[in-house]
């Protein structure tokens, strides 16, 4: 709890410094409570789980587990928003939750319990992102949802946090607030992205985290994952390239298809996308809060 707070604090303050900056972007809650409550529930107990995971696993495995999220995500995005995955989306979720059982290696000893945490830190966060979706698709400003998450989970786990309170030396000091650093980042990074595109089309990239782990798992905490752990990120990660490879090939196919279209017409002009810089067609100065 100690450590989750920390990450979120400084998150927090990152977060509130960016929106005093545009403090029109606290107009944009309105009609979005639902959704900032859900993301920040889910949220922080993603954050929990995760953190649990991460004490009691190699980071290799807890990080792995966690990337699960994208493919809940497109489920979760299939339940709540109404978008349809394609037949090829439904497989590689199937495919990724079993590559996820070479991972957590299913037994009945009480040794399950932190792989089970950190799967079910990954349905937190797919549900999570989910809600990022659906508030930034009503217009909420990506600073405001950051800020309401980090602030939001800084003040349930604070009562937590001081119950259990440990005498920090400065250097652990120093590496919880690195720690907060690099979260507030991540969350910007990742709340742009899901605020600006299908989960299913950007999941793939939020994998490297697996790569990192794993270099600096070995190098900083001397952790080796074992051979089944790396079958089980093989098949995750390829399930996840499967998907970005998917859409790439569709997309190509789908602007040759209206090219010709254009060309039988007999029209000079060639289409242009709308939609570039959204999927849902909408304009990110106006919905998402970017700047210019």
């Amino acid at each position: 709890m100690q450590k989750a707070f920390f990450r979120n604090a400084v998150a927090a303050v990152v977060a509130f410094v960016l929106l005093m900056r545009r403090p029109s972007d606290f107009k944009t809650a309105k009609g979005n409570f639902l959704s900032l409550t859900v993301r920040s529930v889910a949220g922080v107990i993603g954050i929990i789980l995760n953190f649990y995971a991460i004490d009691r696993l190699d980071i290799a495995d807890a990080s792995i587990l966690n990337k699960l999220s994208p493919f809940f995500a497109i489920v979760f995005s299939f339940i709540i928003l109404r978008e349809k995955p394609s037949v090829v989306e439904w497989l590689a979720v199937v495919v990724a939750f079993g590559g996820a059982m070479f991972v957590v290696r299913p037994s009945f000893g009480g040794d399950i319990v932190p792989s089970l945490c950190g799967f079910g830190g990954g349905l937190a966060a797919g549900l999570a992102y989910a809600f990022v979706r659906r508030a930034s698709a009503n217009g909420a400003a990506r600073n405001l949802i950051i800020f309401v998450f980090s602030a939001f989970s800084s003040v349930v786990l604070l009562p937590f946090m001081l119950a259990q309170f440990k005498p920090m030396e400065w250097w652990q000091l120093l590496y919880l607030l690195l720690a907060g650093a690099s979260a507030a980042g991540g969350q910007i990074f990742i709340t742009m992205a899901y605020s600006k595109a299908p989960a299913k089309e950007i999941s793939v990239f939020d994998y490297s985290i697996v790569i990192f782990a794993a270099v600096l798992g070995f190098f900083v905490l001397g952790q080796i994952p074992d051979a089944l752990s790396y079958v089980g990120y093989a098949i995750i990660i390829s399930a996840a390239v499967a998907i970005w490879l998917y859409h790439m090939m569709r997309d190509k196919r789908s602007k040759r298809a209206e090219a010709r279209s254009v060309v039988n017409d007999g029209s000079d002009e060639m289409p242009t996308d709308s939609r570039t810089d959204d999927s849902d067609g909408t304009e990110p100065e106006k919905n998402f809060g970017t700047d210019k």
